[in-house]
C-alpha cells in the first residue's frame, strides 16, 4: 500500500510552529505579521482560495490586509493598490492572486510588488535568487512540495525526476528546487513527445498540467513517488447516468496509480494545504527580517 503524503496534516504541524515564532517574537516587533492578498475580479475559485487563506491567517495570529478590486479595475489600479501596500509598514507580504482577468496582464504588476514583501515568490528578482541557489522568498507551491517530501524521508539525491507542467508558478521553480537538491531534472510540457515514455522513467513525477485525470497507469514507473498538484472539479455521474455534484480530482488518475508507486499526494489534502503554509512561512520569515528578530525558519526555505 502506497504511502500518503499528507499535506494538510503537515500545514497544521507548520501552522503550530509559526505561532509559536509570532509569540516569541511579539513584544519585540511591536506588531504582528501582516499579509496582503489583492484578488482582481469575480472568478469563483479565487474567492475560495483568497478565503482560505485570510483564514490561516487568522489561525496563527496574522493581520489580513486584503483588496478585492473589480473586475472592471484597470492595471492601474493595481499598481496603484500595490504601491499603497508596498509603504504600509505593517505589510510583510504581498500576494497577487492569479487568474487575472482577461484583459489584464500578471508580470508588470508582480514587478510593482517589493521584492522584499513578494510573499509568492514571484517577482523577477527572487526568481533570480532561485536560480542562484541564494536566499529569499521561494514559491509557496514547489517549496511546499520540498517541504513535503523532506517530512516523509523522501531523498531526491540522484534520483531521476521528471515535471509535467513549465509555468513559472509552479513548473519552473520546481525543476529548479529539485536541482538544487541534486535529482536530475526532465521538464515535460505541452509539446513534448513521448510523454508516457519520459513519465516511466521518473522516480519521481510531478504533474503540474492543469489537465483532469491526464496521468493514468500507463505513465508511471512502479514504486515512484508521485506528486500531483492539479485540482478540479468534474460532475460526479450517479448509477442512473444523471450527472451529480461535482468532484475533486486532480492531473493524476488516483484511483488507478496509487496501488503501484511507493508516495503519492492525494487530492485534495496534498499539495493544497502546503501551498497555503509556505504563504504564511514567507510571510512570518519577512515579518522576522523586518522587525530584526531571529530567522529561525530557514530550514523550510530550499
Amino acid at each position: 500500500m502506497s504511502l500518503r503524503l499528507d499535506g494538510k496534516k503537515l500545514a497544521g504541524e507548520l501552522e503550530e510552529r509559526l505561532k509559536f515564532e509570532i509569540a516569541a517574537g511579539l513584544a519585540k516587533a511591536g506588531r504582528p505579521p501582516g499579509l496582503a492578498v489583492i484578488r482582481v475580479g469575480e472568478d469563483p475559485a479565487s474567492g475560495v482560495y483568497v478565503s482560505n487563506k485570510e483564514k490561516a491567517c487568522a489561525r496563527i495570529g496574522v493581520d489580513s490586509f486584503g483588496a478585492h478590486l473589480p473586475e472592471t479595475a484597470s492595471s492601474e489600479d493595481v499598481i496603484e493598490k500595490i504601491k499603497g501596500l508596498n509603504a504600509n509598514k505593517k505589510v510583510d507580504g504581498i500576494l497577487l492572486q492569479l487568474p487575472l482577468p482577461a484583459s489584464m496582464e500578471a508580470e508588470p504588476l508582480l514587478l510593482n510588488i517589493d521584492p522584499d514583501k513578494d510573499a509568492d515568490g514571484l517577482h523577477t528578482l527572487n526568481l533570480g535568487k532561485l536560480l542562484k541557489g541564494e536566499p529569499g522568498p521561494r514559491s509557496c507551491t514547489p517549496a511546499g512540495i520540498m517541504a513535503l517530501l523532506a517530512r516523509n524521508e523522501i531523498l531526491l539525491e540522484g534520483k531521476r525526476a521528471v515535471v509535467v507542467g513549465r509555468s513559472m508558478l509552479v513548473g519552473q521553480p520546481m525543476a529548479l528546487m529539485l536541482q538544487a537538491a541534486n535529482a536530475t531534472v526532465t521538464v515535460a510540457h505541452s509539446g513534448t513527445k513521448n510523454l508516457t515514455e519520459l513519465t516511466r522513467q521518473a522516480e519521481l513525477l510531478v504533474v503540474a498540467a492543469g489537465r483532469p485525470q491526464m496521468i493514468g497507469v500507463d505513465h508511471i514507473r512502479p514504486n515512484s513517488v508521485v506528486v500531483d498538484v492539479g485540482i478540479h472539479r468534474l460532475p460526479k455521474i450517479s448509477s442512473d447516468g444523471s450527472k451529480e455534484s461535482r468532484k475533486l480530482c486532480g492531473d493524476v488518475c488516483f484511483e488507478e496509480v496509487s496501488s503501484i508507486v511507493s508516495a503519492i499526494t492525494p487530492v485534495p489534502g496534498g499539495v493544497g494545504p502546503m501551498t497555503v503554509a509556505m504563504l504564511l512561512v514567507n510571510t512570518v520569515c519577512r515579518w522576522q527580517q523586518h522587525c530584526g528578530l531571529s530567522f529561525n525558519l530557514g530550514d523550510l526555505l530550499p
